[in-house]
C-alpha cells in the first residue's frame, strides 16, 4: 500500500495520488516554504586515499587518457602516442571509434578500429557493427534509459551501454597496461581513482547512464563508487587554466603591450589588473598562490574576480563562468551551465548535406548503408581539410573521393559525378581533374557558419545574464577551438565589447589534463549552481484562497491540498559542496523493504504543485532496508514506525544521497535512480 507524503500526519494512507511508498517524519511545512541547505555534520565521512587518478576525456569526435600519482599530483603523464592516424595530426588523442565482430564481440578502438574498418572489404564491412561519435546520442536521448539502442553505421544496432561499456573497458585496459610498466609496484586495486569527463549541460540521466557504464566497464564496483568521479568538461578546463603560465597562454586580441600579431607566442597582461596601488595590497596573496602552484594570470586576478570558459568540442559547446576566490584560489560557479550540440560535428553535417544537394539525399542514404566503409574515408578526408580551413586561406581546397564513392555513383545513376557537379546548383564546388571535388575557401568557411554563430549566440547570451556582469576574460578550450575560423570569428564578435579571449596552447589536452587536477583535489570547486528546481510531491493542510478546489482531499475530517511540490533546491541557486538537504521519511507499512519516493523537477522556481505545467517526475529515491530493520526497532518503537534520515547534496557533479537509521545510526544503502522513468 502507498501513502502520499504529508506534512505532519503520519501513519495512514492517504492515496489520492500516490508518489511515495513512505510517510514524512518531519513537522508541518507550509507549501512555498523555502528548503535550507545544511552544513555536513562533523562527522562527515572521510575521503579515500588513491595512490594515482586516471581520467578518461571521452568525446565526440577524439578521445584519450592521462594520469597522475598521488605523489606527484601535477606531474600529468599523457597516454602514450597512439598507432595510426592522420598525417600532421597529433595523436595524442585517438578517434572515438568502436568496431565489434558481426557477432558483437569488442575488436578495436579508436585509430585501429578506424583503419581496420577501412581495410574491409564492402561486402564484408556490412556485417561489422562501427560506431562513431555516439556521445552525443546520449546528449539528445530525451527517454534516455538503459536499454536505449546505438546504431552502427550498417544500421545494425546494440545497447548503448554496451557500447560504451566496450569503450571505457578498452581505455581501463590501456590504463592498468601502462600504469603497470611505469609502477610495477602499484597495486591495481582500490588504489586507482578514476574521472570520467561529461559535458556540463548534460542532464542528470546521462551522468548516471555513464557511471552505469563505467560499472559494467569494470573501472569500479558498486561497493567502491566513491573510486569513480564524473567531472565536468568547462569546470576541468577551468581547473587546468589556472594553473597556467602566462607563456603557455595565446592572447587572441593581439593588444598585449609591445604589439604583436594574432596568435603570436607571446605573454598577456591579466585583463582584471586594477591600479598598482591595489596590487601591492595582493602582493602577500600573489606570493603565496604562485608558490603553491597558481598560474600567474591568477596570481595576478584578484578576490572576486570573474571568467567565461567555453568549452567547444566535437559534439557541444559548454558554458561556464566561474569566480576565483582567495586566498586558495578556489572556484564559484556564477551561473549554470548552459550551451548547445554547436560542436564540430555540425560542420561535418553541413558538408554532407552539402553532398545531398549536389549527389541526391537518397543516393547519398543508399552510399551511407551499403557501402559504409566507403563512407568513413569520405569523412576522414573532409576531417583532413576541414583542420586546414582558416579566415585567411587563399587557394581552394581539393577533398578526395573515394574510388567505389564514384563507382557507386555512376552504376546508381548512369553518369559520372562531374556531370553531377555540372547539373546541381551548387556553383562553389567544381571537379578536378586529380578526381576531387574542389571546394573554395569560401564554400570552406560557410560550412563552418551555423556552428560557429550557435556558439557566439550562446556566448552572447550568456553575457547578457546580470549574473555574469563583470566578465572580461573569455578561455576557448576544446577539440574544436584549435580551428582558426572559430577563434577568428569569436574574437572578432566578442573582442569589441572589452573582452579578452584567450586560448591555451595544448587547447585539445585542456579538459583531459584538467580532469587529472581535479580528480586529486575534486574540492576545487566550491560552489555551483542548481540547473533544475529539484522536490518532491507532498500532502498540505488545505488553504482556501490559497490552494484550488480540485486539489481538497478530506481524509477522517481533516482537509488536505494534494500535489504540493515542497522545493528541496530552487534552479539556478547557489550550493556549496557538501551542503546537504534533510528530511526524514517513516516506512508506512511493517516489513516494508524498500522506501520508494519520486522526485520532481522544473526549469523554474515558482512551481506550486507537480501537476503544474512544466513539472515532471526525473527520478527516484530509493532507501533499501536490512531485513533486521523492518520489524521492532531497538528504541521500542511500533512496527513500521522507524524513521530513516536522507541527505541530499546537490552541490557537487552528480546529485547525492546517503542515508541512516536514526534508532539504530547504521546506515542505510541509498541511491537516486533518474534511468527508470
Amino acid at each position: 500500500m502507498l501513502a502520499v507524503p504529508e506534512m505532519g500526519l503520519q501513519g495512514m494512507y492517504i492515496g489520492k495520488n500516490p508518489h511515495h511508498s513512505a510517510l514524512p517524519h518531519h513537522p508541518f511545512t507550509p507549501a512555498g516554504t523555502e528548503t535550507h541547505l545544511q552544513k555536513p555534520e562533523a562527522r562527515a565521512p572521510q575521503q579515500a586515499s588513491f595512490s594515482v587518478v586516471v581520467a578518461i576525456d571521452f568525446g565526440t569526435t577524439s578521445s584519450g587518457y592521462a594520469f597522475s600519482f598521488a605523489s606527484d599530483p601535477e606531474a600529468i603523464h599523457m597516454m602514450r602516442k597512439w598507432e595510426g592516424g592522420d598525417p600532421g595530426v597529433a595523436h595524442q588523442k585517438t578517434p572515438t571509434c568502436l568496431l565489434l565482430t558481426p557477432e558483437g564481440a569488442f575488436h578495436s578502438f579508436g585509430y585501429t578500429a578506424r583503419d581496420y574498418y577501412h581495410d574491409l572489404d564492402p561486402e564484408e564491412a556490412r556485417d561489422w557493427l562501427y560506431f562513431e561519435k555516439f556521445k552525443m546520442k546520449i546528449h539528445s536521448a530525451t527517454d534516455l534509459t538503459l536499454k536505449t539502442q546505438l546504431e552502427a553505421v550498417n544500421g545494425k544496432t546494440m545497447p548503448a551501454l554496451e557500447v560504451f561499456a566496450h569503450a571505457l573497458r578498452f581505455f581501463r585496459q590501456h590504463a592498468l597496461q601502462e600504469l603497470r610498466e611505469q609502477s610495477p609496484s602499484l597495486p591495481e586495486k582500490d588504489t586507482v581513482r578514476w574521472v570520467l569527463t561529461v559535458p556540463a549541460i548534460w542532464k542528470q540521466p546521462a551522468k548516471q547512464f555513464m557511471r552505469e557504464a563505467a560499472y559494467l566497464a569494470g573501472l569500479v564496483s558498486r561497493e567502491n563508487a566513491e573510486q569513480l568521479l564524473i567531472a565536468l568538461e568547462p569546470e576541468a578546463a577551468s581547473v587546468y587554466c589556472r594553473k597556467l603560465r602566462l607563456h603557455q597562454l595565446l592572447d587572441l586580441s593581439g593588444r598585449a603591450p609591445g604589439g604583436g600579431r594574432l596568435g603570436e607566442r607571446r605573454s598577456i597582461d591579466s585583463s582584471f589588473r586594477q591600479a598598482r596601488e591595489q596590487l601591492r595590497r595582493y602582493r602577500h596573496s600573489r606570493t603565496f598562490l604562485v608558490e603553491s602552484g597558481v598560474g600567474e594570470l591568477w596570481a595576478e586576478m584578484q578576490a572576486g574576480d570573474r571568467y567565461v570558459v567555453a568549452d567547444c568540442g566535437g559534439g557541444t559547446v559548454d558554458l561556464t563562468v566561474h569566480q576565483l576566490e582567495q586566498p586558495h584560489g578556489t572556484l564559484k560557479e556564477l551561473y549554470k551551465a548552459s550551451g548547445g550540440p554547436y560542436g564540430a560535428v555540425g560542420v561535418d553535417l553541413a558538408f554532407e548535406q552539402l553532398l545531398c544537394r549536389i549527389f541526391g539525399e537518397d543516393f547519398i542514404a543508399t552510399f551511407k548503408r551499403q557501402r559504409p566503409a566507403a563512407w568513413v574515408d569520405l569523412t576522414i578526408a573532409f576531417e583532413a581539410r576541414k583542420r586546414t580551413a582558416g579566415p585567411h586561406r587563399a587557394g581552394a581546397l581539393n577533398i578526395s573521393l573515394p574510388f567505389s564513392f564514384i563507382d557507386f555513383y555512376r552504376k546508381q545513376r548512369g553518369h559520372n559525378v562531374e556531370t553531377a557537379l555540372r547539373r546541381s546548383s551548387v556553383n562553389f564546388v567544381k571537379w578536378s581533374s586529380q578526381g576531387m571535388l574542389r571546394m573554395s575557401c569560401e564554400a570552406m568557411n560557410e560550412l563552418f557558419q551555423p556552428t560557429v554563430s550557435g556558439i557566439i549566440q550562446h556566448i552572447e547570451a550568456l553575457l547578457a545574464r546580470p549574473e555574469v556582469q563583470g566578465v572580461k576574460l573569455l578561455f576557448l578550450v576544446g577539440g574544436f577551438a584549435e580551428s582558426a575560423v572559430l577563434q577568428h570569428a569569436v574574437q572578432a564578435a566578442l573582442g569589441a565589447r572589452g573582452l579578452r579571449v584567450v586560448v591555451p596552447h595544448d587547447v585539445g589536452l585542456t579538459i583531459l589534463k584538467g580532469a587529472v587536477l581535479f580528480g586529486q583535489a575534486p574540492g576545487v570547486v566550491r560552489v555551483r549552481r542548481s540547473p533544475l528546481t529539484y522536490g518532491v510531491g507532498v500532502l498540505n493542510r488545505f488553504v482556501p484562497g490559497r490552494h484550488p478546489p480540485e486539489k481538497l482531499l478530506v481524509r477522517d475530517g481533516r482537509r488536505w491540498c494534494t500535489d504540493v511540490f515542497e522545493r528541496f533546491v530552487a534552479a539556478e541557486q547557489s550550493v556549496a559542496l557538501g551542503e546537504e538537504v534533510r528530511r526524514s521519511y517513516c516506512p508506512a507499512r511493517p516489513g516494508q523493504r524498500r522506501v520508494l519516493i519520486n522526485l520532481y523537477c522544473c526549469a523554474t522556481e515558482d512551481a506550486r504543485f507537480i501537476t503544474d505545467p512544466g513539472v515532471r517526475k526525473c527520478g527516484a529515491l530509493s532507501l533499501e532496508l536490512e531485513p533486521a530493520d523492518c520489524g521492532q526497532d531497538t528504541a521500542g518503537a511500533p512496527p513500521g514506525r522507524r524513521e530513516i534520515r536522507a541527505a541530499m547534496q546537490f552541490g557537487d557533479t552528480e546529485i547525492k544521497v546517503t542515508a541512516v537509521d536514526v534508532s539504530t545510526n547504521r546506515s542505510v544503502r541509498a541511491s537516486i535512480d533518474f534511468l527508470s522513468n
